[in-house]
């Protein structure tokens, strides 16, 4: 069993324990001898995943009861996870959620760090710099690519901090390690999208539905 999260950019896949992360391009290309039970928030390839027979999707079996219109099976799933804290999955985008008592309350969007680089590269090439993810938050910068480095992440972390207060922060995605070392209250999960999958999977077994 196979269980993925397919994201813009990138598949994400739980096997036997084990994460792996491929390109959209080399997850369409492989050949799958197991089940492979998946979310997908990438409208576009819907229609190739449904022609694959070995594959499921559990969209559909996945509810929750949110006044957040247009939330996307990832966050719903992550959510899901998390009884009482805030859950930021930061990849292409970095969403952040809260949930309160089992509750969730509401989110927002921000860039993920590579499309805030993009964003500077298109305003002028001199600005086509990158982020320094090594760069000191502590004093104003001094040169232009620490100035965009400490806009970048001080803008990321103060908004994240500013709507978690003292809740417990759940950190997912490419960037997710990375930005949670920011946060005594911040932590690693990887499994947050994955455990509700897998409950979902062993529930719908249980019930003869799959």
């Amino acid at each position: 069993m196979i269980l993925c999260d397919i994201g813009n950019t990138n598949a994400h896949l739980f096997k036997d324990g084990e994460f792996s992360i491929e390109s959209l391009e080399k997850f369409l290309a492989a050949s799958f001898d197991d089940k492979v039970y998946y979310i997908c928030v990438n409208d576009a390839l819907h229609p190739i995943l449904k022609k694959r027979k070995n594959f499921v999707d559990l969209e559909a079996f996945i509810k929750s009861d949110t006044p957040y219109k247009g939330i996307g099976i990832d966050r719903v799933c992550a959510c899901k996870s998390v009884y009482d804290g805030v859950v930021v999955d930061a990849g292409s985008a970095i969403t952040v959620d809260v949930m309160s008592r089992g509750k969730h309350e509401g989110g927002f969007i921000l860039p993920g760090l590579k499309m805030y680089e993009k964003t500077y590269a298109l305003i002028s090439p001199r600005l086509d710099l990158g982020v320094d993810r090594d760069v000191s938050l502590n004093t104003l910068p001094k040169n232009t690519k620490d100035a965009l480095s400490f806009a970048v992440l001080k803008s990321v972390i103060l908004t994240i901090k500013d709507c978690a207060k003292s809740k417990k922060i759940y950190f997912a995605g490419g960037d997710g390690e990375y930005l949670s070392s920011f946060f005594e209250n911040g932590v690693f999960d990887k499994m947050v999208v994955f455990k509700t999958l897998l409950n979902t999977v062993e529930e719908l077994k249980k019930e003869g539905s799959i």
